[in-house]
């Protein structure tokens, strides 16, 4: 299925500048892809590894590849000398291997806090209590904490949406404003929306929305 270049153009118009287009291609095909890049879109978001690998290698190196999944620790080596920004950094332990891996790769790996805002009980991340109680961030001067991210319910409820994201957004402007550990973070991206509620969510305050099957079409 060909992009939808109607839908791109649609989205980058309704974002008026204030949020960053995060193209979800996960099982998407690199000529798909090198269509929407040729259109001017740097940003992609890939939630496998190997798959991410694999349209690295064959790709343009301007691209500014995001990582979006639930990462599992062992993994973070194969992405971690390129990777642009990890999306979904939800534990402690996941932080420590990506500083391990960056300090491997000579490089500061970018990375935001994911909180669980949602009612499913399948969503990754920290509470707001958790987030308060990391340990110094100093402690891992490789791995840059610019932020947070969120997935909303998934559900046909907006009114529940708009809580779940004016939560996360009302969490991530208290934290800026913190004498807590991150008191030295500038935290300047808030990432939450995707397909079906980015309108909500950039209204909401989001800067960074992930988009997939609006402009790819349904996943295979």
């Amino acid at each position: 299925m060909p992009i939808n270049t109607e839908k791109y153009t649609q989205i980058l118009a309704e974002r008026h500048d204030k949020a960053t287009l995060v193209a979800v291609s996960k099982t998407k095909p690199i000529e798909d892809i090198k269509a929407l890049y040729d259109l001017g879109q740097r940003d992609f978001g890939e939630n496998y590894v190997q798959e991410l690998v694999d349209k690295y290698e064959q790709l343009p190196k301007d691209i500014r590849w995001h990582f979006i999944g639930h990462l599992q620790s062992n993994k973070i080596k194969y992405i971690a000398p390129f990777v642009h920004l990890i999306q979904g950094v939800d534990s402690l332990n996941l932080l420590k291997e990506i500083n391990k891996q960056a300090l491997k790769n000579n490089r500061l790996i970018n990375c935001l806090l994911q909180v669980h805002i949602a009612q499913e009980e399948t969503k990754f991340g920290f509470d707001s209590n958790e987030l308060r109680q990391l340990p110094e961030l100093d402690h891992f001067p490789n791995a840059n904490i610019c932020g947070l991210m969120g997935m909303a319910s998934f559900t046909n409820n907006e009114d529940l949406i708009r809580k779940e994201f004016k939560h996360l957004f009302q969490l991530f402007s208290s934290l800026k404003q913190s004498n807590t550990v991150f008191a030295n973070c500038q935290l300047p991206i808030a990432s939450f929306g995707m397909s079906s509620d980015y309108k909500i969510a950039i209204q909401e305050g989001s800067n960074m929305v992930r988009i997939g099957s609006l402009l790819f079409g349904e996943r295979n």
